[in-house]
C-alpha cells in the first residue's frame, strides 16, 4: 500500500508552479517568465539528485531514501506557500528538485528489483489487474 501511495505522490507536486504561478507573479511583482528561472532551478535539482540516487539507494535502501525525499518535496511544498518573495521561492526550488529526483529514481530502482508481478487482490473494480487497466487507458487515450 505504501508503494501505492508514494508513486501517486510523485505526480501531485510537478503541476504547482503551472497552476500556481498566475496568482503568485503578481503579488510578487515579477514578470510571468521568471516561472522558467523557477522551473529550470527545480530541473537542476532533479537531474543532480537523479544521478546521485543510485549511490544513496544502494548506500540506505530504497525505503529511507524515499522518506527523506518525500520529506524534501514535502518542506518545498510548504516553503512555497509561505514564501513571500521570488528568492525565497528559488531557495526552496533546491530541496523540491532534490526530493523530487530522487524520489522518482528510488522507487524506479526498488520496482526494478521486484520479481513478481503484481498480486491478484491489486484489481480495478472492473476486475482488470491494475497493470493492465492502465495499459488499456494508454492505448484509448493515443487512439482517440
Amino acid at each position: 500500500m505504501i508503494i501505492y501511495l508514494a508513486f501517486i505522490s510523485l505526480g501531485l507536486p510537478d503541476s504547482l508552479l503551472g497552476s500556481a504561478w498566475p496568482s503568485m507573479y503578481g503579488e510578487m511583482d515579477v514578470p510571468v517568465s521568471f516561472a522558467g528561472v523557477l522551473s529550470m532551478l527545480i530541473t537542476a535539482g532533479t537531474i543532480l539528485s537523479s544521478l546521485m540516487s543510485d549511490r544513496l539507494t544502494r548506500k540506505f535502501g530504497a525505503g529511507k531514501v524515499t522518506l527523506v525525499s518525500v520529506a524534501m518535496t514535502v518542506a518545498a511544498l510548504f516553503g512555497f506557500s509561505v514564501s513571500g518573495s521570488f528568492w525565497m521561492l528559488c531557495l526552496w526550488t533546491v530541496p523540491y528538485g532534490l526530493g523530487a529526483g530522487s524520489v522518482d529514481a528510488a522507487l524506479n530502482n526498488a520496482g526494478t528489483f521486484w520479481r513478481r508481478p503484481f498480486p491478484g487482490t491489486h484489481r480495478h473494480p472492473d476486475g482488470k489487474c491494475l497493470r493492465r487497466h492502465l495499459s488499456d487507458a494508454a492505448a484509448v487515450r493515443t487512439a482517440g
